[in-house]
């Protein structure tokens, strides 16, 4: 009979980011402001002005989000995300639909009127801290996933992209210590399992180490358990090892399909002689653009 092997749960980053600053406490309230204060270089003070009004999937089935909220007529969705994804402009045009949607219903307006009916700003942002290598900020835009191209920007919806893995992004996180603290018990997970540890020993150490350095003022040690229960998980390993499988040769194809792209070779023939669709070479193409 074998031992029980459980690894690192890889939906842990996203838990952890709705436990820190998704909750409805006083302690979330604060953090959650200060998050939006270093992404806009705003000042706000009042943790209260922060209506959160997240979607879900217990009422919505079909739908969800990370942590959505209103603060002075600015509806703000945080999404954060463990791999690239760059369909999450189509995503979030889904969520903010529901969202105002939600809103329009709870404060009375109607769109069969003949005065223009105002609705908060939209700010959507995704925290990215995958194992891809990414630029520290990527707009990630709705007209890029058109068959036809649009390119007059009358058809638009842009997820901003930022990149919290170590060494990104520096300066925000100097600006919000809980999300530097999240960053640092994250990577803290990742270099432990870089240097051969199981994923339990390395989420043990991590959640051990995060309590000694009192990060995001005691959560790890007042909440232990629940830290640990969203790390870790039991699975099946021949699941597991398909999943990383799959996973490493999707990552080997996007390497090699750079390294073409960087030698100018056209995209049509990347994607047959990879196999990745060609849109997705496309996407990488505008990336090397972008970073050149």
């Amino acid at each position: 009979m074998t031992d029980t092997i459980i690894p690192q749960n890889r939906e842990y980053k996203d838990r952890l980011f709705k436990l820190i600053f998704g909750r409805d406490n006083e302690q979330s309230k604060k953090w959650r402001l200060e998050l939006y204060n270093a992404l806009n270089d705003s000042h706000y003070t009042d943790p209260d002005a922060l209506e959160l009004n997240t979607i879900e999937n217990v009422i919505y089935l079909t739908m969800k989000n990370d942590i959505s909220f209103l603060i002075y007529n600015q509806m703000t969705l945080f999404e954060q995300q463990s791999t690239y994804n760059p369909n999450m402009p189509l995503r979030g045009l889904m969520y903010f639909a529901q969202l105002y949607q939600m809103h329009l219903s709870k404060t009375g307006k109607t769109l069969h009127r003949s005065s223009l009916v105002k609705i908060p700003s939209p700010q959507f942002i995704v925290f990215y801290n995958g194992i891809k290598e990414c630029p520290d900020t990527v707009k990630l835009r709705l007209s890029d996933s058109f068959e036809n191209p649009i390119n007059n920007g009358e058809f638009e919806w842009t997820a901003t992209m930022i990149n919290i893995n170590k060494n990104h992004n520096e300066s925000l996180q100097k600006k919000c210590e809980p999300l530097y603290n999240y960053t640092q018990y994250v990577s803290r997970i990742s270099e432990n399992k870089k240097n051969g540890m199981p994923a339990k020993q390395a989420v043990n150490e991590a959640v051990d180490w995060a309590i000694n350095k009192n990060l995001l003022n005691g959560l790890f040690k007042t909440q232990k358990e629940e830290v640990l229960g969203m790390s870790l998980t039991e699975f099946d390993e021949e699941e597991f090892k398909r999943d990383m499988r799959n996973e490493g040769r999707e990552e080997k194809a996007i390497e090699d399909a750079t390294n073409l792209l960087k030698k100018n070779i056209p995209v049509e023939t990347i994607a047959e002689c990879i196999g990745l669709p060609l849109e997705q070479v496309l996407e990488l193409q505008k990336q090397i653009t972008v970073q050149a």
